[in-house]
């Protein structure tokens, strides 16, 4: 088994890395612009070179011919989200895309991989996602693959999409294949019971009292009309399915998306069983870190920082297959 090593950008509080390093891959540098993930990356990877700020500021002088394996950032994805706003490559965010195929161009990793939402390959059309792997073609150094992966397919207890392009370098001829899915397909009772209590937001006793009337998996609908009409307003005439408002989670299937807070009116995470919304070490198990991972700031800040993870599985599964390629 060879030492590999990597490089990450835009890193959040690690989830990417963490399922790397725990195939025996070397972090050789960490970065993030957030002060609450840059104090979450120093305090799960103490002997890791963190950056803080923008990756357009790493000196990559010492990274150019130093034999970098891997680069790999989960790049700034809220403008190509389906949930925002959408505004592509025209916004700052957007543009660090081309920021990170500017790193790939001066330190030659061997393999490079970005992670980015599924909105990306519809975003204008698919224009942008066009661009972008055009660019990437313009290196004429990679060969590039790329699929959307459902994290629940990889020991994950949560439907959530994810786009990965991968770039192996030309003189590598071992072919790069994307993970298999898993036999089993975990649902979350696997983590949930017995899970110890931690810190986590709560709900007002009015909203209480509502999910008291829902079951597991259900959500405004199951309420009484006189309470459909009272809770929803307006909305409750302007039709389309609203499912995820009031919505309890199912003990017996997989978690929906977790989302940067588990409160938000529209997009809710009630606990399957109790009325309250998930906890953090509910978050965090969801997104298969491990119970000792320490994550740094607010509630809601951690909350954030998890909902916007790469989940410690789904990465896990990636870098078996680079190790894979890079071994041979």
């Amino acid at each position: 088994m060879n030492d590999l090593n990597f490089i990450e950008v835009c890193s959040g509080a690690g989830g990417l890395s963490q399922g790397f390093i725990n195939n025996n891959i070397k972090a050789i540098l960490l970065n993030d612009n957030d002060k609450n993930c840059i104090n979450t990356l120093k305090i799960n990877h103490q002997n890791t070179e963190i950056f803080e700020g923008s990756m357009k500021d790493i000196n990559l002088d010492k990274y150019i011919n130093s034999n970098i394996d891997i680069l790999m950032g989960g790049v700034p994805c809220q403008s190509f989200s389906q949930a925002g706003k959408r505004g592509g490559i025209d916004d700052k965010r957007g543009k660090l895309i081309f920021d990170f195929i500017n790193m790939i161009d001066k330190i030659n990793p061997k393999v490079f991989l970005i992670e980015n939402v599924k909105g990306l390959i519809t975003h204008n059309k698919g224009q942008t996602f066009n661009i972008i792997i055009n660019e990437l073609t313009k290196l004429n150094k990679y060969n590039i693959s790329h699929k959307v992966l459902n994290a629940n397919d990889y020991s994950v207890p949560q439907n959530r999409e994810r786009l990965i392009i991968i770039g192996v370098i030309k003189n590598i001829k071992k072919k790069f294949n994307f993970p298999k899915a898993h036999n089993y397909k975990p649902i979350l009772k696997d983590v949930l019971l017995n899970c110890p209590i931690s810190e986590g937001t709560k709900y007002n006793q009015k909203k209480i009292d509502l999910f008291k009337l829902i079951p597991q998996g259900g959500c405004w609908i199951n309420l009484p009309e006189n309470l459909q009409k009272e809770y929803m307003g307006n909305s409750y005439y302007s039709g389309g399915g609203k499912r995820g408002i009031l919505k309890r989670l199912d003990m017996e299937k997989p978690c929906l998306t977790l989302l940067t807070t588990p409160t938000q009116k529209q997009t809710e995470r009630c606990h399957p069983i109790e009325n309250r919304p998930l906890q953090i070490l509910e978050y965090s198990r969801i997104q298969t870190f491990p119970d000792t991972y320490k994550f740094q700031g607010s509630i809601n800040q951690k909350y954030k920082q998890i909902g916007n993870a790469v989940p410690v599985k789904l990465a896990e599964a990636l870098a078996k297959e680079v190790r894979n390629v890079l071994d041979n």
